[in-house]
């Protein structure tokens, strides 16, 4: 039987939506299959060198209300649904939703961005970036992790065509 493949198309770059690629691609790769990751327009950022300074963008995403990650447990237990207004308004909001957020994952043992990446590596997970996005947004080779390729959307698709499984994030 021939490997099964996966081809994910990576399109946003905030902490938040860093994970869903790079746990369906771990996964995917421990499970056998052959998997391969095009990132394009803000997706590039989870192939850069330094991911530490991914945010989340709460403002305009209803699906977030927050739980707090500290205090007692009636206080950690209430959703915090927080008027867009205010996200908008109130200086430092996307900053302390970030804080907030990398606490949560810390607190509940999930892998880094960092190192669920470095867990596709070496699963084989093949990590593409958009040469036209790179060019478009003045980046350079050299501002990503090492082992990418940097290639057009041809190059994608001759993969995605053949793939059993094709996600766009």
């Amino acid at each position: 039987m021939d490997q099964k493949k996966l081809a994910i198309i990576a399109t946003k770059g905030t902490l938040d939506w860093a994970y869903p690629p790079l746990i369906l691609a771990s996964t995917a790769a421990a499970l056998g299959y052959e998997v391969q990751v095009f990132s394009t327009f803000y997706g590039l950022q989870l192939m850069k060198k330094d991911v530490s300074d991914l945010k989340v963008s709460p403002l305009g995403n209803p699906g977030m209300p927050m739980k707090m990650p500290f205090g007692p447990k009636w206080f950690r237990g209430i959703n915090w649904n927080i008027p867009n207004i205010i996200q908008a308004n109130v200086p430092g909001f996307e900053s302390l939703a970030t804080v907030l957020m990398k606490q949560t994952i810390a607190n509940n043992g999930v892998a880094t961005i960092a190192d669920l990446r470095d867990l596709c590596v070496e699963a084989e997970v093949k990590f593409l970036a958009c040469q036209m996005t790179v060019e478009l947004f003045g980046f350079k080779h050299s501002d990503f992790i090492d082992g990418i390729d940097f290639v057009g959307a041809a190059t994608f698709f001759e993969f995605a065509g053949e793939s059993d499984i094709c996600l766009y994030i």
